[in-house]
């Protein structure tokens, strides 16, 4: 077996050897024609040969179909052709993809489709790309479902809906509480206590003591909401003179409550944001003397507050509602409010 596959190897050798001394008529002639074409571009350069593309063009041709070729490169390496011809191989193959009119692949995503899809994954975390990609095309965006599943990789999926959202869907049977303190003249505290509705922004029930307690704050709750006018959610944060008789109370109610995580006052963002109006429109502005004194400045800044005060939550509306008036109503008077801090302003005939 072994002196077989010698004897092919040594035929095999006399084979190769007399094709080089021998070389066929159609070799010769792309060899001479090789060479020629590289002598050309060796006496029209200067130091350095430079081959033009359509010798490239040739060189790349003649590996195509003569198996000899590299025999007779002189000024380029046979790997430089072999790359030559792997680049015009993706170029053809570019330009063959490529639609007129059109840059080749996925169009880019711009950056206002990019923000769009991120504000709708986060207000509606259960949705997936096909939900999202059928909402895309009702609005008339183009858009791959590929291209929006490889997008929701890289925004960070939230574990549930926001709070932001559990609030407005809550919004119509939702009430907050809260606390706030007020300094008087003579060095005292008198604690606040508000109830606030959400869907108009409406303070249901306030009330002011020098020492809230437990009992106290529960009576608050009854008197905020007598017989059936209990709402289903009841959002407060964890303060401790929210006791077990406080609990007992609300949910004799029929009331549900809703707890803030610990340290964020951001999750009751209504009641803050109330409390926040108090202090900058009304008592940064007043020396409280006494709670009497305190409860009649919060009346006359609540009935401001509900009748006239507009509000960005309600789109630019009061609480109650205020009728538009146009100039056939007559001249704009202003009518003062809070002491004279702030002022409402109506149309009235002359």
């Amino acid at each position: 077996m072994r002196t077989l596959v010698t004897v092919i190897a040594q035929i095999s050798s006399l084979l190769r050897l007399f094709n080089l001394a021998f070389p066929s008529r159609r070799s010769l002639i792309l060899e001479n024609f090789a060479l020629r074409r590289q002598l050309a571009a060796y006496k029209r350069s200067g130091k350095r040969p430079r081959l033009r593309q359509s010798d490239r063009m040739i060189l790349i041709w003649l590996s195509r179909c003569w198996l000899d070729w590299r025999s007779a490169m002189v000024i380029v390496q046979p790997k430089t052709v072999v790359g030559w011809h792997r680049n015009a191989f993706r170029r053809y193959w570019r330009c063959k993809s490529r639609q007129r009119g059109r840059k080749p692949g996925r169009p880019r995503l711009t950056r206002e489709v990019r923000k769009l899809v991120t504000e709708m994954k986060q207000s509606n975390p259960i949705w997936g790309a096909p939900r999202l990609h059928g909402e895309l095309l009702k609005l008339g965006i183009e858009i791959s479902e590929r291209s929006i599943s490889r997008l929701l990789q890289m925004i960070r999926k939230p574990p549930s809906q926001s709070w932001r959202v559990f609030l407005a869907n809550h919004a119509t049977d939702l009430v907050s509480l809260d606390f706030f303190t007020v300094p008087t003249i003579g060095f005292k505290i008198l604690y606040v206590f508000v109830v606030l509705e959400h869907e108009r922004r409406r303070v249901v029930h306030f009330n002011v003591t020098t020492n809230p307690t437990a009992f106290w704050t529960a009576q608050q709750m009854i008197e905020a909401f007598p017989y059936d006018t209990a709402p289903r959610y009841l959002l407060r944060d964890r303060d401790g003179i929210y006791s077990a008789e406080f609990r007992e109370r609300v949910e004799g109610m029929g009331i549900k409550e809703v707890l803030t995580a610990p340290r964020s006052p951001w999750q009751n963002p209504f009641a803050e944001r109330l409390i926040g109006s108090v202090r900058r429109e009304c008592l940064e502005h007043v020396i409280v003397l006494n709670r009497r004194h305190l409860r009649r400045i919060l009346t006359s800044y609540f009935d401001y507050y509900h009748r006239s005060r507009t509000h960005l939550g309600l789109d630019k509306e009061a609480p109650i509602e205020r009728e538009v008036q146009g100039p056939e109503r007559g001249k704009i008077v202003a009518f003062p409010e809070v002491g004279g801090l702030h002022h409402r302003y109506e149309r009235r005939a002359a």
